[in-house]
């Protein structure tokens, strides 16, 4: 599934993965466009944030629609 960053980049969910010093954490792993890997925890990853003066989800969901437009990886 794929997600847009608040600030406009778009994300692509590898998986969940358990923080090794503490399992009670689930991280979320994710890549932008250009591939780069990232992690947050999934707290972190599904939080509202303020931004120009509103609330707002830090990564939403990319409707169906949008993710057929957008090709993150093209030739795959």
């Amino acid at each position: 599934m794929k997600y847009r960053h608040y600030k406009g980049g778009l994300y692509e969910i590898v998986c969940e993965a358990k923080l090794e010093s503490d399992p009670a954490i689930i991280m979320m792993v994710y890549r932008n466009e250009a591939g780069t890997i990232w992690t947050r925890p999934k707290s972190a990853f599904l939080e509202m944030v303020e931004y120009e003066g509103k609330t707002v989800a830090r990564f939403a969901p990319v409707d169906a629609q949008q993710d057929r437009s957008t090709n993150m990886y093209p030739g795959q």
